[in-house]
């Protein structure tokens, strides 16, 4: 066993969030490390109960201690709260054992009422899931309509998606279909393999977040004039320099095109629906040109360490042209989703 399990209370009182960056702990744990070592080491009014609970914890390990807290951290009466956990903390036994106490002697959280609104996830093998969350009258209704005629004898679930959708693009302020923009984004052997009608096994990405092959998007376009996006090899997509904060139609066209999906890892939001992030922030100085630009989705651009000293939450980079997250600890990381981005599918994937 180490340190941070044989000596919690002596890892806790020397607790420092920087050191334990250096060392390569989860940003994860040190969270927690950090939420427990305020209960024994913060300043507070309960400084009786705080020298009880200290004399307590010396039983258990610190997987022991973070599980009691988070156990007790929708409590939200302090006096209940250090009740619970002085009561947790005489506890002796494993971990597992500590967890079903917890949850006999804990009462749970309220329930809260689920927040009507519409969610997208991720696309897969080619087919994308949407939830909807609505008031239960709106809800039923829905369900009433779409079981309407259904065949008893088959699955009803496949059933209902057609006349879903059919109810969706119907009508006044029914939903279009989207029609992609023919932008190429393809090296030239690939889209010489297009344009003769051999093009089934190229992958097209699009700023929508979804692929096509080349034959489907040859289909698509026929007839219709391309619009081609130039990018170089090192710096990316063609700078078009303009003095103003917001980025215009063209810069944002070649934005989405070299990043398909918000720049942050993991985040699954289409460039169509992202902002353009200055990675120099305007405020410092930072230009509206596309080597400063990358797509971010509202909340990871409000999130983004955008000052260069921050350690926080990491910041987005450019380097040869390409848009990668660096996490506080320096390591760039890029969004596994935008490998159909230009720069990837013109020059290959590179990482630094």
């Amino acid at each position: 066993m180490n340190e941070i399990d044989t000596n919690a209370l002596d890892f806790l009182e020397r607790f420092d969030r920087q050191q334990l960056i250096d060392a390569g702990y989860s940003l994860r744990r040190i969270g927690e490390w950090r939420m427990v070592h305020t209960v024994y080491f913060g300043a507070t009014k309960w400084t009786a109960k705080q020298r009880e609970a200290k004399a307590r914890a010396p039983g258990l390990n610190m997987d022991q201690l973070v599980l009691i807290e988070k156990q007790l951290r929708h409590i939200t009466d302090d006096a209940q709260r250090w009740k619970l956990r002085l009561e947790l903390l005489t506890f002796r036994g494993t971990y597992e054992a500590l967890r079903r106490r917890a949850k006999e002697l804990v009462p749970g959280p309220p329930k809260k009422k689920p927040r009507s609104g519409v969610t997208f996830f991720a696309p897969r093998m080619g087919m994308r899931t949407m939830m909807v969350t609505g008031t239960e009258r709106d809800i039923t209704d829905i369900e009433t309509s779409l079981r309407t005629g259904l065949d008893h004898a088959l699955p009803e679930s496949p059933q209902m998606l057609a006349p879903l959708l059919d109810a969706l693009r119907s009508g006044t302020g029914s939903i279009p279909h989207a029609v992609p923009r023919p932008i190429v984004l393809v090296p030239l052997d690939a889209h010489l393999k297009v344009l003769t009608g051999d093009g089934d096994d190229v992958l097209l990405g699009m700023s929508d977040g979804t692929t096509m092959t080349g034959a489907e998007y040859l289909q698509l376009a026929r007839g219709e004039e391309l619009e081609v996006a130039v990018f170089h090899p090192e710096e990316g997509p063609v700078n078009l320099y303009r003095g103003a904060r917001f980025a215009n139609a063209k810069q944002r066209d070649l934005l989405r095109a070299a990043q398909p999906v918000c720049s942050a890892p993991d985040c699954i939001r289409a460039a169509d629906h992202c902002e353009a992030h200055h990675i120099v922030p305007w405020a410092h100085g930072g230009e509206t040109n596309l080597d400063n630009l990358a797509p971010l989705c509202r909340y990871h651009n409000r999130v983004n360490d955008d000052a260069p000293h921050l350690r926080k939450r990491g910041r987005i980079v450019r380097r040869r042209g390409r848009i990668f997250w660096r996490s506080p600890r320096g390591y760039a990381v890029a969004n596994e989703r935008g490998h159909h981005g230009a720069m990837d599918l013109l020059f290959g994937r590179w990482m630094p």
